[in-house]
């Protein structure tokens, strides 16, 4: 079966639909994703998005995420991102996020290796509001068509130029879907490791079919594991127990009940200590203790995490909880510009498919969310101004 789109977009996280919902409103956009529309990993994020307090926070957040990442960041992808997280988040509450407040002013945490608190969240599903919300609005676009269960299989190539996608259906239909603009936005590469807090199905798919072409690929071994997802012998999804958490206070324990890490060190070194600790002691986790943090800002800020917990038999605000590290982000992926353009002429890559260079080596919390907005919305200003350029079939 044969349909045209003026753009189809694959993916429906927070990169793929902020990118439609940033494309004219008379554009036919063809959204499609490999499971239902609520199983991409943006639901999942629980601490929150970043935002630049004012332009003196901008020094010390530009080194923040630099350092992190080992100085391997473009530079001017991390410029790009900080100066845009204003109007990101403005957008954000135009679509009806809803972000914690004091008042009519912010709230900010805190998480590791950042110098001072400047994450905005909604309770511990901050991910989930933002993601449910662009869902909605989406839906609500008569110029937008979101397919379930559709599988890419390849890029449709014409004389070195995307001019759409392959695809499959659950119940096995072939469809040959043209379009003037493709967007790669379908997450990381989770479903390849054992452990992982991401989505079984998300499994890299883009990066496979993207090799196969020649398109160039960067930075295939930055792979981020989170250092604290809940313990347990279950097979399947792991739990993440959120850095905003470490944030508000808590501490790590070896089994002896001693710390043994600055607790809001980056991901990378915290992990480290934490392997390098179960190693020394023997053991198949560390503890976690929420001991510091008054139980009523568990209940308000970390409801979810606390309600999972009890679920497991831990209750987080009487007792330590086992937790081990797990692979969790993606910092390399498809090479793209500031517009997310990737190296083939009319294909773009957002999102954690993508690598714009933000990260570097090893990503700062919460950048992710932000970093995938913007350059989301990149890619749609970038289509908008290109289309007179191009022949349009749509």
């Amino acid at each position: 079966m044969d349909r045209t789109a003026k753009v189809v977009i694959v993916g429906t996280g927070a990169a793929g639909l902020f990118c439609a919902l940033h494309l004219p409103e008379d554009w036919p956009v063809l959204l499609i994703t490999k499971s239902d529309l609520e199983s991409s990993d943006s639901f999942l994020a629980q601490g929150g998005i970043c935002m630049l307090h004012d332009e003196a926070d901008y020094e010390s957040y530009f080194e923040d995420t630099m350092k992190a990442g080992h100085y391997e960041n473009r530079r001017e992808s991390v410029d790009l991102m900080i100066r845009s997280s204003q109007s990101i988040i403005h957008a954000l509450e135009g679509f009806g996020v809803d972000f914690a407040k004091d008042g009519d002013r912010f709230r900010f945490t805190r998480e590791g290796a950042h110098s001072r608190p400047r994450i905005l969240f909604h309770e511990d599903i901050t991910g989930q509001e933002i993601t449910s919300k662009l869902l909605a609005e989406a839906k609500r676009r008569a110029n937008l068509t979101l397919m379930e269960y559709t599988t890419m299989t390849d890029l449709l190539v014409e004389n070195g130029v995307c001019a759409g996608i392959l695809a499959r259906t659950a119940d096995g239909e072939e469809l040959v879907i043209r379009a003037d603009f493709t967007v790669l936005a379908s997450g990381g590469i989770g479903g390849r490791y054992t452990h992982s807090t991401n989505f079984p199905h998300l499994t890299g798919d883009a990066l496979d079919i993207a090799a196969r072409h020649g398109i160039r690929l960067e930075h295939l071994d930055y792979v981020q594991f989170h250092p604290t997802t809940l313990y347990s012998t279950k097979p399947g999804r792991r739990f993440l127990i959120s850095e905003s958490v470490r944030g508000e206070g808590a501490l790590l324990y070896n089994h002896k009940m001693e710390r043994f890490v600055d607790e809001l060190l980056p991901r990378d070194v915290v992990t480290a200590a934490i392997r390098k600790e179960m190693e020394r002691e023997g053991s198949q986790f560390v503890w976690l203790s929420m001991e510091r943090i008054p139980r009523e800002t568990i209940l308000s800020h970390f409801p979810h995490i606390y309600a999972h917990c009890l679920e497991e038999g831990y209750d987080v605000t009487r007792e330590c909880i086992p937790v081990v590290p797990a692979q969790h982000y993606f910092m390399g992926g498809i090479w793209v510009d500031q517009d997310s353009k990737t190296s083939m002429e009319r294909l773009y890559a957002v999102g954690e498919t993508s690598c714009n260079g933000v990260h570097g080596a090893n990503r700062l919390a919460s950048n992710s969310l932000l970093e995938s907005m913007v350059f989301a919305r990149q890619a749609a200003n970038d289509m908008e101004t290109s289309l007179r350029k191009v022949r349009t079939i749509a």
